[in-house]
């Protein structure tokens, strides 16, 4: 079964995950963002999820992870609880 690590960040509209997503690719630190951002409690850790097996997390989430190239920020991806900006660390 393919597992994979990731972090992300959640937040309530599009609007801030793209502010976030420019912070981001203006050489902004992932952990340090989502500690001061993620409405999800993994932001305790920098949003890092942890390793999980596909089909865990919701099918939008789980595409960018298991399918979008690693160490690269994807979104914003919208699901039912907000939008999120993700970063694969590793696939199995």
């Amino acid at each position: 079964m393919a597992t994979a690590c990731a972090l992300h960040i959640l937040v309530k509209t599009e609007k801030q995950a793209l502010a976030l997503k420019a912070q981001l690719d203006g050489g902004a630190d992932f952990s340090t963002l989502a500690k001061k951002h993620s409405t999800c409690p993994s932001k305790k850790k920098g949003g890092d999820l942890g390793e999980f097996r596909r089909g865990q997390m919701v099918k939008a989430f789980d595409d960018v992870v298991f399918k979008k190239p690693i160490l690269k920020v994807h979104g914003p991806v919208k699901t039912k609880f907000g939008f999120h900006l993700i970063k694969t660390i590793y696939r199995n």
